[in-house]
């Protein structure tokens, strides 16, 4: 069997335009940026042209863009640094019990050292109510931090209409759109938000180099203290290499053409496993506010593991955690409110820029192979 990638939400491979933006920064041009000599001006040069590629896809001041190692530190910067920034204010943030772990974590840190953390619930698409944000608000609320969309199921957040609320109160409010960038609109007016995270591997670029936007005027407290780089926001000598990459490709995730032959794409997959399944087979995640090319399915009574165990080859994700030899079901899905026995057989397949129809039509041929698992299990419940 052929290897067969569907695990683009985990990570991307590089965009050969993408690297080939980076490889005179991994041959040459090996200067500092900072340093204000002959060796620093291609550096310099480089990494100023990769900030404004970044912020024309968000549509912001190339100011606002802030090189961070990846999603987790933006995130983490956003976090932590607008409680540290503005405690003398309020301490209550605002969030949801689907966020990614690098959002969820920063909370509870800041709850050990005095925060109050409201984890909104969400629907069973995985979809926040506006309204409860409007409710969870106190004097002391400073920030809302609400993902973008959700790396799990999909599911896409009224972003703008929580956008308007946090405007209405004067709250800052924070948006991790790893997942969203390249696959979606992510202008930051638009979605009215004042802090927005990328993660670089979601996007064809490389590991280990992400963005956080700040918009004009915001203050943080630094995570990484030192000299001052990135406009006294995050001190470390800039990775030119790394920001070249993500530069290169968040210009071509400027253009979104692409997405609608991946939407045809993981649809034809959805239709074509209900009609082979029926009833056997759930969609976890909004049926229709979801990523272009997430599909995160149940199959019925199964483990997501020996779901993944059958189709030899393929690279998909469970949804579903082993800790310590115990499988537990994944939190966002626990969160939604899906029953375990649906739950632990969630397998997530995410689509991507490289995916091929054959290579679909492939996965479907396995389809028999899980079919002769349902044998051992009871009918669907719900049936």
């Amino acid at each position: 069997m052929a290897r067969i990638y569907l695990d683009y939400n985990a990570s991307t491979p590089i965009d050969p335009a993408v690297a080939a933006a980076m490889r005179p920064f991994l041959e040459e041009n090996f200067g500092n940026p900072s340093s204000g000599h002959w060796a620093s001006t291609p550096a310099k040069a480089e990494l100023e042209r990769a900030r404004a590629q970044v912020s024309a896809l968000l549509g912001s001041a190339p100011e606002e863009i802030v090189f961070t190692s990846g999603g987790s530190e933006a995130n983490n910067l956003a976090i932590k640094g607008t409680f540290f920034a503005l405690r003398d204010k309020g301490d209550h943030i605002i969030t949801t019990a689907v966020e990614h772990p690098a959002v969820l974590a920063p909370c509870r840190f800041l709850e050990r050292l005095g925060a109050t953390v409201t984890y909104l619930p969400v629907d069973s698409n995985g979809r926040v109510d506006p309204d409860d944000v409007r409710r969870a608000i106190s004097p002391r609320t400073i920030l809302i931090s609400v993902m973008h969309a959700n790396n799990e199921v999909g599911t896409i957040q009224p972003i703008e209409e929580i956008g308007v609320i946090a405007r209405e109160h004067g709250i800052r409010f924070h948006t991790d759109a790893a997942q969203s960038v390249g696959k979606i609109p992510t202008r930051a007016d638009d979605l009215g938000v004042d802090l927005l995270t990328i993660a670089g591997h979601k996007l064809y670029a490389p590991k280990g180099i992400g963005v956080l936007f700040v918009r004009g005027g915001i203050e943080l407290e630094p995570l990484i203290h030192g000299a001052g780089h990135e406009s006294g926001r995050r001190a470390g000598t800039e990775s030119v290499l790394l920001a070249s990459g993500l530069g290169a490709a968040c210009e071509l995730a400027q253009d979104l053409s692409s997405v609608e032959r991946i939407l045809k794409l993981r649809d034809h997959f959805w239709h074509a496993l209900r009609d082979r399944l029926g009833d056997r087979i759930v969609l976890n995640g909004h049926p229709e506010r979801r990523l272009p090319n997430t599909l995160n399915v149940s199959f019925v009574g199964l483990a997501g593991a020996d779901v993944l165990a059958q189709l030899d080859g393929v690279a998909a994700s469970t949804g579903s955690a082993c800790h310590a030899g115990r499988v537990e079901l994944s939190p966002v899905l626990a969160a939604m409110g899906i029953p375990e026995k649906i739950g632990m057989g969630a397998v997530r397949f995410s689509l991507g820029r490289y995916t091929r129809n054959e290579e679909i039509d492939a996965v479907l041929g396995l389809i028999a192979s899980i079919s002769n698992l349902f044998s051992k299990v009871a009918p669907n419940p719900s049936s």
